[in-house]
C-alpha cells in the first residue's frame, strides 16, 4: 500500500480510538473529513495542535484550560464557599452545561478501585482535604456517580471530613444508581444540584 493510503489507514484507527466511534463510524468520520478537507479537516487539524499545546489542567481544580488557573477558578462572581467534588472534567461540564450551581469544583480524576489498584494517592483527594479544610469553605457537595465506586469514593471523602466545620452534601433525587452525570440531561442534574441532602 502507498503512503497516502498509510496515512489513510491511521486517520482511520486513530479515530476509532475516540470513545463512541467503531472502525465502521471512524471510516464514515474519514471520509467526511477528506470530503470537506478545506472547511473541517483542516480547521480540525490546526484545533488539535493548538489543543495538544496549550490546554492543561488547572493547578487548582482539575479542568482542562488555556489557562491555568482555569476560568472557573477564575471567576470572582462563584461562590467560593461551596467546594462541588467530581469524578472527571466530563462531570463538571455537565454541571455547568445545566446551569444550576456556581460555586467551585475538584475533580478527581477518577475514582478508589481496590479491583483496579486505585487508592486515595493515586487520585486528588490529598488536594481535596487541604482546600475543603480551608477557613472560606462551608460546605462540600459530593458528585460522584451513583456506582459502587463512586458512592465508595464519596463515603470515603466524607469520613475524612468528619469532625471539620465542612458541610458535607451529596447529589439527591434525580440521580439513578449506575447513573453518570455526563450522560444525565440538564433539568434532572439542575433538581439533583438543588436537591442534595447531608451525607454525614
Amino acid at each position: 500500500m502507498d503512503s497516502s493510503g498509510g496515512d489513510l489507514d491511521r486517520l482511520m484507527q486513530l479515530l476509532a480510538r475516540i470513545p463512541g466511534l467503531g472502525p465502521r463510524s471512524a471510516r464514515r468520520a474519514a471520509l467526511h473529513l477528506l470530503r470537506k478537507r478545506e472547511a473541517l479537516l483542516v480547521p480540525l487539524a490546526d484545533a488539535l495542535t493548538r489543543a495538544a499545546a496549550n490546554v492543561r489542567r488547572c493547578g487548582v481544580c482539575g479542568n482542562l484550560d488555556s489557562a491555568d488557573p482555569c476560568a472557573i477558578c477564575r471567576d470572582e462572581r462563584r461562590d467560593v464557599s461551596i467546594l462541588c467534588v467530581v469524578e472527571d472534567v466530563a462531570d463538571l461540564w455537565a454541571l455547568e452545561r445545566a446551569g444550576a450551581y456556581r460555586g467551585r469544583y475538584h475533580v478527581l480524576g477518577g475514582t478508589l478501585s481496590a479491583l483496579d489498584g486505585v487508592n486515595p494517592d493515586d487520585l486528588a483527594i490529598p488536594g481535596l482535604l487541604t482546600r475543603a479544610k480551608s477557613p472560606e469553605v462551608r460546605e462540600v457537595i459530593l458528585a460522584t456517580n451513583a456506582t459502587v465506586e463512586g458512592q465508595t469514593t464519596a463515603h470515603y471523602i466524607a469520613d475524612r471530613l468528619v469532625g471539620t466545620d465542612v458541610k458535607v452534601t451529596a447529589l439527591a433525587h434525580g440521580m439513578p444508581m449506575g447513573g453518570e452525570l455526563d450522560y444525565l440531561d440538564d433539568g434532572t442534574l439542575g433538581w439533583a444540584v438543588k436537591s442534595r441532602r447531608p451525607l454525614t
